[in-house]
């Protein structure tokens, strides 16, 4: 059971593993921060794709050359788009993005809404005098429903 819980841990390489253990954790950090643009729902931390090695190379050199946390995601920021963030951050740019499941809901429960208010002020549709002619004579049990 260890060994399956430790398998995402096994995309990275030995030959990328910093010296430093400090380093390397604040690495691991990042990693997991980070969305593989490959498999696009895995960290680069836990996937094997050549692109998410590449990534991980990055981070820990920009680490190596003294780069903070924060200056490390906005240089691949800014070099791949925020889709490279495992959890983007909200700003004004993206604010449809993060807000438009609430806007669909709230539009559909009004047309859900309108649609049934709509239905309930409908008044009853009657019937015509030839309508309510021949319900009287099925309802009198005469079979011939083509005489006027």
């Amino acid at each position: 059971m260890l060994l399956l819980a430790a398998l995402p841990a096994l995309a990275v390489q030995p030959d990328e593993v910093l010296p430093d253990p400090v380093l390397e954790e604040r690495a691991r950090d990042l990693s997991r921060e980070l969305r593989c643009m490959v498999c696009q729902n895995q960290s680069i931390d836990d996937s094997d794709a050549p692109l998410a090695r590449d990534l991980r190379l990055l981070v820990r050199e920009r680490l190596q050359a003294g780069d903070s946390d924060r200056q490390v995601l906005d240089y691949l920021v800014s070099r791949y788009g925020e889709f490279v963030l495992m959890r983007p951050v909200f700003s004004w740019r993206n604010a449809l993005l993060w807000g438009a499941p609430v806007l669909f809901l709230v539009l559909g429960g009004a047309v859900a809404w309108a649609g049934m208010r709509r239905r309930e002020a409908a008044p009853p549709a009657r019937l015509s005098a030839e309508e309510e002619a021949r319900v009287a004579r099925l309802l009198a049990g005469s079979r011939d429903d083509t005489a006027p």
